[in-house]
């Protein structure tokens, strides 16, 4: 064998370790990674990328790094590299191999590094509400209220103003107003906008069957509803109230996020007579008001920001265009993926439950509402032990994924949510781009008996990558389902780097750590907000950023590159 031939083939006995089995699951995921998933013809079969491959990812790694040990030990030496020329070239060229290998490890350690640094310093920027600060508003009295302005199966919302004084001097009106540059940015009719800017508020009313009438009862049995509430939501000797609600263990709230409502006051009091309540909902007013009234005297309050109009409102009337329709849905994924990593499960997301405003540029701003169905927990595993039909699963059945309408109640049984929200999120993408939910009665799904192949086609509008992430968030097989983050990773690589992703392979990140660079720079110098108020856009590239995470990116460019071979296998099989 000659020295030329020597090193080729040590070179290809380093590249072939992976397959030999040395590094076991990783090296053979990695292998067949980089063999077969990423070839493009018609006469090659594209693999799809799986949602389990971060993990193998670092498994990987962690064996590179062992390998390389076992390379530099004098036994490994002694072993593979005495002996004859041949030995030592063919030991020369495996070395090498691996080496290059090792080159493409450092790489990532660099991509890694540029991942954190960006989320260390996007990360300290906080949401800013829209609403100025206010120190008062716990009671009922406090608030001037308006006409019903929604009414659900558990409550009913009315608009509301709160003319009280600011705490520190200097300013006219009212406390709780909406800032000018959002007032501008409103391209409703006039009507609407005059009525936001009388009532900036809203206040939800509970209705309270049976979970009496004192305060720390009412508070435990309705705690869900506090998920989204501020830190100042409660009077101080309220947040003293273990909250333990019916679903789960709500030690803490979640975080202000702008696709999230929040909740700025929460009280009890007596339930009041308000406009069209005798018409509207008779019979769960307590019986001091009308004697055929089931409800309780005393209910929960909740103070919000009052919003236009819901998600479905919005479509009855309106079609979004392309890019709009994909903000739409990124905003909803960004929501979703912020809940999760808080332990959070919304599990009643539907168009109704989604509120909806206008950003200055006229994109609208969407905001995930009613959390009384949600699931709450502090270990954020959003696993649920079924073991009795009992066990409430959560809000809308038409909008469940398949994992929780096709559970099973018994011993050991659990139901996991971490992926649930991100389903629904798929259902509603119909809607946002003019079609039926394919869940509903119009076309007549059912999540718990579907097949994929079943779905109906979006629009030929709809641009590739956004239908892509649709099919893959309906998934039946949660395992094979993108998280919330990842598919909205898919969204903000295909809306703002598809330069980033031209030529780009699943493995080698350097070129996208770059773009994130150029990004991070631009997103800082252009800021939040404009000199016409905050805009939706900006927004997502800034929680884009603060939420990076490099196995995440990874998986999202390779499920993009898996969708666009199959695009072109097609094309040239046509």
């Amino acid at each position: 064998m000659s020295v030329k031939h020597a090193i080729s083939r040590g070179l290809e006995l380093g590249r072939s370790v992976f397959q030999l089995g040395l590094l076991k699951s990783g090296g053979r995921v990695v292998a067949k990674l980089r063999a077969d998933r990423f070839r493009v013809g018609p006469s090659v079969r594209t693999v799809q990328p799986q949602a389990f491959l971060p993990s193998r990812y670092r498994y990987y790694r962690t064996s590179l790094k062992g390998l390389a040990a076992q390379l530099q030990s004098a036994g490994f030496r002694r072993r593979f590299g005495g002996g004859s020329p041949r030995n030592r070239a063919v030991f020369l060229a495996f070395g090498l191999g691996v080496g290059l290998i090792e080159q493409q490890l450092e790489d990532d350690r660099k991509s890694a590094a540029t991942c954190q640094e960006i989320q260390a310093v996007f990360s300290k920027k906080r949401f800013q509400t829209p609403l100025k600060p206010f120190t008062s508003g716990y009671k009922l009295e406090d608030y001037i209220i308006g006409n019903q302005i929604g009414k659900g199966s558990n409550a009913a919302v009315y608009e509301a103003a709160a003319p009280f004084a600011p705490p520190k001097g200097g300013e006219n009106g009212s406390l709780v107003q909406l800032r000018e540059d959002e007032e501008e940015g409103e391209t409703n009719r006039s009507l609407t906008c005059c009525s936001l800017k009388k009532f900036p508020l809203a206040i939800k009313m509970m209705w309270n069957f049976g979970a009496g009438s004192s305060s720390e009862a009412i508070l435990k049995s309705m705690s869900q509803e506090l998920v989204p509430a501020a830190a100042q939501a409660l009077k101080q000797e309220n947040e003293q109230i273990t909250l333990d609600g019916h679903f789960g263990v709500l030690p803490k709230r979640v975080s202000a996020h702008p696709n999230v409502i929040r909740v700025y006051r929460a009280f009890t009091a007596d339930v009041p007579l308000l406009p069209g309540a005798e018409e509207e909902y008779p019979d769960v007013l307590p019986a001091r008001l009308n004697p055929d009234g089931l409800g309780n005297n005393r209910t929960l309050f909740l103070v919000m920001k009052n919003y236009p109009r819901t998600l479905r409102q919005y479509l009855e009337g309106s079609t979004p265009s392309r890019r709009q329709g994909s903000l739409m849905m990124l905003q909803l994924l960004e929501g979703v993926d912020h809940l999760c990593r808080q332990g959070v499960a919304h599990r009643d997301l539907k168009s109704d439950n989604v509120l909806l405003e206008f950003d200055s540029d006229g994109c609208p701003r969407l905001v995930i509402t009613d959390f009384g169905c949600c699931l709450a927990q502090s270990d954020s595993s959003l696993q649920l032990p079924f073991n009795s039909m009992w066990v409430n699963r959560g809000g809308n059945a038409s909008l469940m994924a398949p994992e929780v309408t096709t559970a099973v109640p018994g011993s050991g049984v659990v139901i996991d949510y971490s992926k649930a929200d991100a389903w629904a999120v798929g259902a509603i993408s119909y809607e946002i781009f003019g079609q039926h939910n394919p869940f509903y009665r119009a076309v007549g799904l059912e999540s718990r008996s579907y097949q994929e192949k079943q779905l109906p086609p979006l629009p030929a509008s709809v641009p590739a990558d956004v239908q892509l992430v649709t099919r893959l968030l309906l998934r039946r097989n949660p395992s094979k389902r993108p998280s919330a983050r990842v598919a909205a990773n898919m969204l903000h690589l295909s809306l703002w780097g598809r330069k980033a992703l031209a030529n780009q392979d699943s493995i080698g990140m350097k070129k996208l750590a770059d773009w994130l660079l150029c990004q991070s720079a631009v997103v800082l110098l252009k800021g939040c907000s404009g000199p016409s108020g905050y805009t939706v856009e900006a927004e997502l590239q800034r929680s884009f950023l603060s939420n990076l995470d490099l196995e995440d990116l990874r998986t999202a460019v390779g499920f993009l590159l898996y969708g666009r071979e199959q695009r072109q296998a097609c094309i040239l099989s046509a």
